[in-house]
């Protein structure tokens, strides 16, 4: 596997964490829509489904774009991995509460979900698996840095099935956290969202991203 979609599946994996604090109650409360009809397996699955096909086709989406910024501008791909880099270095930097310096970016991507989130109330009550993709659809474009930071990197991944993969690779890698805290019910959620936790991921994401930095400086 190429080292920009293995990257990518690191980021998820680390971010996990955040990710339990950003959606892990909304998926938890998947649970509550179980009916004996409908498992909390097949609930979970057909919502991360969507989760991460979202997040696919936003990785299409700016994949196609740095593909054509590089090809019609003086932007290289070198310099949108660097762009991306930083960005992932301020994410871990905010995920730890040292700097609120990507609270912006969320509040954009906010006024963006705040015009779809109402479509998800169609979905529910969550009664049938196949109610729960759309549904989780439309919850992969909350607001969230970790997300923000990964599409920048499939941004400078080259095409749009690239980048597609990107994140895809990422969204896989949040499902082990999310998967646990989901099935495990509340006290696993507290335990994910505590600040020494939070302090630990950030520091991972820190030495992620000044490793692709320094990677991408030296090619």
């Amino acid at each position: 596997m190429d080292s920009i979609y293995i990257t990518a599946l690191l980021i998820g994996l680390a971010g996990g964490v955040h990710c339990v604090g950003m959606c892990g109650g909304i998926a938890s409360s998947l649970l509550f829509s179980a009916t004996p009809t409908v498992g909390r397996y097949h609930l979970l699955a057909a919502y991360n489904f969507g989760r991460i096909f979202s997040y696919s086709i936003a990785g299409a989406a700016v994949g196609y774009s740095g593909d054509m910024l590089t090809q019609h501008t003086f932007i290289s791909p070198k310099i949108l991995l660097i762009f991306s880099s930083v960005l992932l270095l301020l994410l871990g930097f905010y995920i730890g509460g040292f700097t609120q310096s990507l609270t912006w970016l969320e509040r954009i991507g906010g006024r963006f979900f705040s015009l779809i989130k109402p479509l998800s109330a169609r979905f529910l009550p969550l009664n049938n698996a196949m109610k729960a993709v759309p549904y989780g659809m439309i919850w992969g474009w909350l607001p969230c840095g970790l997300v923000y930071s990964t599409l920048a990197w499939a941004m400078g991944s080259g095409s749009a099935t690239n980048g597609a993969l990107v994140m895809l690779c990422f969204g896989l890698g949040t499902l082990p956290a999310l998967f646990a805290t989901s099935m495990s019910g509340q006290y696993l959620h507290e335990l994910f969202t505590q600040p020494l936790a939070r302090k630990l991921i950030s520091v991972i994401v820190i030495i992620s991203a000044i490793t692709l930095l320094t990677m991408t400086l030296m090619h």
